[in-house]
């Protein structure tokens, strides 16, 4: 029950109504704040107490990376549904184990919380490569200094994720290390190839997310989750570019923009990030019985496959 629970996924699953039963934290005393700040709910220390509540149907898992493995592990291992926040656990060899217990327990619903490819311009922009010719990209993910933690699995498995999802499975041409907790990259996907700068050598105040994507009509650019555009290319006539020919306006498309002004949901930060829709998808799927969701464990294969020094 972190910073991370309090200010993302709790309030979404209070106006969701799920009806939470347990917070399980680390010691009596935050149990004890744990319950008067959340009345109506049973604050515990103790994990197996949750998982052998038979009126538990799923678990919310967001501790600390390095306790994420092994809280999962047991979640699989008592058969409940599972969301539990990034990263799942330090290896490919720890994820792999992860979903050999999914797979032989027959764990309902399992979910990683990797919230961006809920994000609505990420799920437009899926959309619109779908009818694309892709030539290339660049994506920038620049931070400050992150002594708290694996930078690569804490922090650059978003960007890493993210273009899996949007281009399929990459294989990694290059990588080279240039700052203790930075990278530039070269991914080669099916159809596409492109460069990352993963860094924790910017700033907090003015970090960066940034996709730059070239096809075939056009470029898009995703700044954040809160904006999407696309600039179309100048015809051509015998190969020719007309923009050379003539003077033409700037015809840049807004296929997504987060509105500041009027505070609704759907310009909320927590929904423009993907935060809502991921919960929202998770708590539909163990309530109606699905069995899959697009980022469960097995879809973390590539991406882990990607991780510098992972």
């Amino acid at each position: 029950m972190g910073q991370h629970s309090l200010a993302n996924l709790y309030p979404v699953l209070h106006y969701l109504g799920v009806p939470l039963k347990y917070v399980c934290v680390t010691s009596e005393r935050k149990a004890r704040l744990i319950e008067r700040k959340f009345q109506g709910q049973k604050a515990t220390t103790s994990l197996d107490e949750v998982l052998n509540d038979e009126t538990v149907k799923g678990v919310f898992v967001a501790a600390s990376p390095s306790a994420h493995f092994s809280i999962a592990a047991k979640v699989l291992k008592s058969g409940k549904s599972l969301f539990i926040e990034k990263p799942p656990c330090q290896s490919l060899t720890e994820l792999d184990t992860l979903i050999d217990l999914q797979q032989r327990h027959h764990s309902p619903v399992v979910m990683v919380g990797l919230q961006k490819r809920y994000a609505p311009a990420v799920q437009i922009l899926k959309k619109r490569l779908r009818k694309e010719f892709l030539i290339n990209y660049d994506y920038h993910y620049l931070t400050g200094a992150y002594p708290e933690g694996n930078a690569t699995l804490d922090l650059f498995i978003h960007p890493l994720h993210l273009v899996s999802y949007l281009f399929g499975e990459a294989h990694v041409l290059a990588c080279h290390q240039v700052a203790e907790q930075a990278y530039l990259l070269m991914l080669q996907h099916p159809h596409i190839i492109g460069t990352l700068e993963l860094s924790t050598a910017y700033s907090w105040t003015d970090a960066e997310e940034s996709l730059k994507l070239c096809t075939k009509t056009g470029v898009y650019q995703l700044n954040g989750m809160g904006k999407l555009t696309f600039n179309p290319k100048s015809k051509t006539i015998f190969n020719i570019p007309l923009e050379k020919l003539h003077t033409s306006k700037s015809t840049i498309e807004y296929l997504y923009k987060q509105n500041d002004f009027s505070p609704i949901l759907t310009n909320n930060q927590i929904y423009t990030n993907g935060y809502f829709n991921e919960l929202l998808a998770f708590v539909s799927a163990v309530e109606g019985g699905e069995c899959y969701l697009p980022s469960d464990l097995q879809s973390l294969r590539a991406t882990y496959l990607s991780i510098p020094n992972g």
